[in-house]
């Protein structure tokens, strides 16, 4: 009954899914449309009020020029006007170079998108991308405990986990000397060591009920302090720095797209999750038997070590 519940569940959120990215479609298109037809009646409207425009200046021009023309006050502040506004001008030229120039740097990079972490408005937005990106497409993340991330409703990845076709997660190990280290520096409450544990005791608890119901997940627990939180979305890459002393949400998020640009900063982030995820040091979790298991590059099983060591290790000193 769990199983079929859980199926259910999974189903009904990927049916949502489908509905909010059709209603978003048709709204998208809604507003293009409405743009158009908006500018097109604006750009008439200044056309079609050009003669009257020009009549008016010509008849009214000499005769206020006969007013102000010895008015020297007068033309001092509208020599200032024009110099002020001139200056306003080119500055605001420059500044549109410049934006220009780096705009043109950050789409060589690949780079679409930055923002803050702090942005109510702009975190929706960034959720609605991902799950609009992420539906039947592979998953592939790097990060810390993934509870926030993954487990709770309202993370960015929890409804693309659901809708996704394929997820290859990568968290912290935390036994590891890397969960440690990440717990001393950051001085929040959810980032003491006992709160990694379980947070990721819970991430994984989640990601076995998927596995269970049939959904293709693979897990991998690595040692290192966090550096980079990755997730790939097909062409897409979001990415955020692990800062030393704070906490991720407060640093800023960057999307990148793949293209054929030889300084796209896809193809390496891309190759630096491939990286991690074949590196024969950093283990998979069995779902089934709860242990960690090693392989060589060629994919064969090595070793097994159970999960919670430093429990194995105080039951074997208390056999002793």
């Amino acid at each position: 009954m769990e199983r079929l519940s859980h199926i259910v569940r999974q189903a009904s959120a990927r049916l949502v899914s489908g509905w909010t990215l059709i209603v978003a479609n048709a709204a998208r298109r809604s507003m293009h449309v409405a743009y158009h037809v908006a500018v097109v009646a604006l750009s008439a409207g200044i056309a079609l009020s050009l003669p009257a425009i020009a009549n008016l200046l010509a008849r009214n021009f000499l005769a206020y020029w006969s007013l102000i023309e010895d008015e020297k006050l007068f033309l001092v502040s509208i020599e200032i006007v024009v110099a002020v506004f001139l200056i306003l001008v080119l500055n605001s030229i420059g500044r549109s170079w410049s934006d220009r120039r780096f705009s043109a740097m950050a789409r060589q990079a690949g780079m679409l998108y930055a923002t803050s972490g702090a942005g109510f408005f702009a975190r929706r937005r960034i959720r609605r991308w991902k799950e609009r990106w992420g539906f039947g497409r592979d998953l592939m993340l790097i990060g810390s405990t993934g509870f926030r991330t993954l487990v709770d409703p309202n993370g960015d990845f929890h409804r693309v986990l659901l809708s996704c076709r394929e997820a290859k997660i990568m968290l912290l190990d935390p036994e590891s000397e890397g969960a440690r280290a990440r717990a001393k520096t950051v001085l929040t409450p959810e980032a003491a060591e006992e709160s990694f544990r379980e947070q990721i005791g819970k991430s994984i608890a989640f990601l076995k009920g998927l596995k269970e119901a049939q959904k293709t997940i693979k897990l991998k627990l690595y040692q290192d302090p966090p550096f980079l939180k990755l997730a790939i979305l097909g062409d897409y890459i979001w990415m955020q720095y692990y800062h030393t002393s704070l906490d991720v949400r407060l640093m800023p998020e960057y999307l990148f797209k793949h293209d054929q640009h030889p300084g796209n900063l896809y193809a390496p982030l891309y190759h630096f999750f491939l990286a991690k995820w074949n590196d024969p040091d950093i283990p998979e979790y069995d779902f089934e038997t709860g242990t960690l298991v090693y392989r060589d590059p060629a994919g064969n099983e090595v070793r097994r070590e159970p999960f919670n060591r430093s429990q194995a290790e105080m039951a074997g000193a208390s056999r002793l």
